[in-house]
């Protein structure tokens, strides 16, 4: 039986109603889109009430399985800064984690049961230097606030993101273009000037 060659193993995270099951099934059309195969998987659990919500997105030639096996994460992709640091053991040495420097302190936390981490940024950025996987930490939501709209996280993500995948960011941001383009195409513009927005803050 011949193996199934290595995927591009892309953990997208975050709170509910920041968009990562989008962006998540973005990327995996996309990767379609250009003849990948793509297996994707999602644990949504309380996303309604503030909850966690994480998306598993495996991209290659021939992908067998949805779920990412622990530490064999290439891409974590977090769209709030203490879900990046949660999950940042699930990186291995040499891959990158993309994460937003917002803060949401979930109900746990505010309701006393847990305690937010101070400086979640630089834990995360202390073990990526342990670990061996590099960071990048985007100020997404200042971005989204900028544009006027939060709810522009995923597509600031995406753009931050696109640099790291298998296919043109071009396509990516056509990708999420087209989402918008018939009933809204006032915010497909916006959405075209977040993904930018996000792209150029991961590049400089």
């Amino acid at each position: 039986m011949t193996a199934a060659l290595p995927a591009l193993n892309i953990l997208v995270c975050g709170i509910g109603g920041q968009g990562v099951m989008t962006a998540a099934e973005v990327l995996a059309q996309t990767a379609i889109d250009h003849g990948f195969d793509v297996k994707k998987s999602e644990v949504a659990g309380m996303a309604q009430r503030g909850g966690v919500v994480t998306s598993h997105v495996r991209i290659g030639p021939r992908v067998l399985s949805p779920v990412i096996a622990p530490g064999t994460v290439d891409v974590l992709a977090a769209f709030e800064v203490a879900e990046a640091l949660r999950w940042c053991d699930q990186v291995r040495p040499g891959g990158r984690v993309v994460a937003s420097s917002q803060q949401l302190v979930p109900p746990v936390v505010s309701g006393g049961l847990y305690a937010y981490p101070e400086d979640a940024a630089g834990l995360l950025r202390a073990a990526g230097v342990t670990v061996g996987f590099q960071v990048r930490v985007v100020a997404a939501g200042d971005i989204a606030a900028t544009l006027g709209d939060r709810k522009l996280i995923n597509s600031i993500m995406l753009g931050a993101l696109a640099d790291a995948l298998p296919f043109p960011a071009d396509a990516l941001e056509a990708k999420i273009v087209e989402r918008f383009q018939v009933r809204k195409p006032a915010l497909a513009a916006l959405n075209r000037q977040a993904f930018a927005a996000g792209r150029q803050a991961c590049q400089t």
